[in-house]
């Protein structure tokens, strides 16, 4: 029979395996296979939109496409503690 959990409990028990994971592994090693496959979706991005590139500009490219997208969520994320604190 499977639990039905609520989603405070499911948060709970998910904090509490990664903090279980990381204490036995190195953090960085764990998560360079995500951060390895993140950079390759922007180096393929370029590469597809601009075909013909040097490497060097393609790199180029890649970190402005990173950089663009970590604004993208800093935004969201200010606009949600905006909308956040405007309910309370």
């Amino acid at each position: 029979m499977a639990l039905s959990l609520s989603p405070e409990t499911r948060s709970m028990r998910a904090r509490l395996a990664a903090h279980a994971m990381h204490a036995k592994h190195d953090s960085k090693r764990v998560s360079q296979p995500a951060r390895d496959a993140r950079w390759q979706k922007y180096i393929d991005q370029v590469r597809t939109a601009t075909p013909g590139l040097s490497d060097e500009e393609v790199l180029r490219r890649a970190e402005h496409l990173r950089k663009a997208e970590m604004c993208r969520l800093a935004l969201a994320s200010s606009r949600a503690r905006a909308r956040n604190a405007a309910e309370e």
